[in-house]
């Protein structure tokens, strides 16, 4: 059975005719290219689901990293001009590696330098074998999560700017501001929102509250100082001195510099940021599969 970088160049092959196909037809007709055997495609991961699908469905969310392919609607798959050109510079079959060359794919891929967490994926991708089965575990996880905050942060930009507001204040609720139900978070927007967004009341009379501050930006969008100054003003306007900036992109580091400098809490939340709090409180995003690791009851024996 191929690793699933042996479904890279096979995956573009089936999308080659331009064509929109679902992830299932992919599979199975990069499975045919391969010419993979009865038994190989009756072989299954703990969750149940055939290996060759899961393989399939990790290149395609690769290529979906890379530019390769896009997702045109749910389950749906279309090659780009980058998968294009990606088939035709490797007859000979494609890797990880050549992906590493594209900066929209080296985006989304840990570096070493990063947290222990995404060292342990970095070097899951390199020597599996260097890893105890729990850590194994926890850079499954990880690399899932990260194709999941790839397709968060896409649909975050493609939205509408009041329904990302919307999503915003959804967050901070899920997080346990305004309410247990969200009662005491109000969605402004406009044009005469005087700065802000939203607003979060921390308790029933309003005394403590958190304006809301939300940006739908692409990745080279930098919010600067200059916004979060603004926002500042803003916030000195409705005489308050708590405030959370979010945005789909990043920010610069004057503007950290300056959130941090002034009088009124600030709070700079980025794009990377955002997806991991919106899979962290299951924002946008559902339980796929749970699974259930065992020890010895020692307690048990012992009794």
């Amino acid at each position: 059975m191929p690793t699933w970088e042996g479904f890279l160049r096979p995956v573009l092959s089936v999308l080659a005719d331009g064509a929109p196909r679902s992830a299932r037809d992919v599979a199975d007709t990069a499975a045919d290219i391969l010419e993979l055997t009865p038994e190989q495609r009756l072989e299954t991961i703990n969750s149940g689901m055939e290996r060759y699908r899961d393989r399939s469905s990790w290149a395609m969310s690769a290529l979906a990293r890379a530019g390769a392919v896009a997702r045109p609607k749910r389950g749906t798959y279309i090659i780009a001009e980058q998968g294009q050109s990606l088939l035709a510079a490797s007859p000979s079959g494609l890797t990880e590696s050549r992906l590493l060359l594209i900066p929209a794919y080296r985006d989304y891929v840990p570096s070493k330098k990063q947290t222990t967490t995404a060292t342990i994926s970095d070097d899951f991708t390199t020597d599996p074998g260097a890893l105890s089965p729990h850590e194994q575990i926890s850079a499954g996880v990880n690399q899932i999560h990260q194709d999941v905050a790839l397709e968060l942060i896409r649909r975050l930009r493609d939205m509408k700017p009041v329904d990302f507001e919307q999503i915003v204040l959804k967050l901070l609720v899920a997080m346990n501001y305004g309410g247990s139900a969200g009662e005491r978070a109000r969605h402004i927007g406009g044009s005469a929102d005087g700065g802000v967004d939203g607003v979060i009341d921390q308790d029933p009379l309003g005394l403590g509250r958190i304006y809301v501050q939300a940006k739908r930006y692409a990745a080279d969008n930098v919010v600067g100082r200059p916004a979060i100054q603004g926002f500042v003003g803003a916030l000195h306007g409705q005489q308050a001195n708590q405030g959370v900036f979010i945005t789909t992109s990043s920010f610069s580091k004057e503007a950290g510099e300056y959130a941090r400098q002034v009088n009124a809490a600030v709070v700079l939340i980025d794009g990377k940021r955002l997806t991991d709090l919106m899979i962290q409180y299951r924002v946008g995003v559902q339980i796929e599969q749970i699974y259930t690791v065992v020890k010895v009851d020692e307690d048990y024996f012992e009794s």
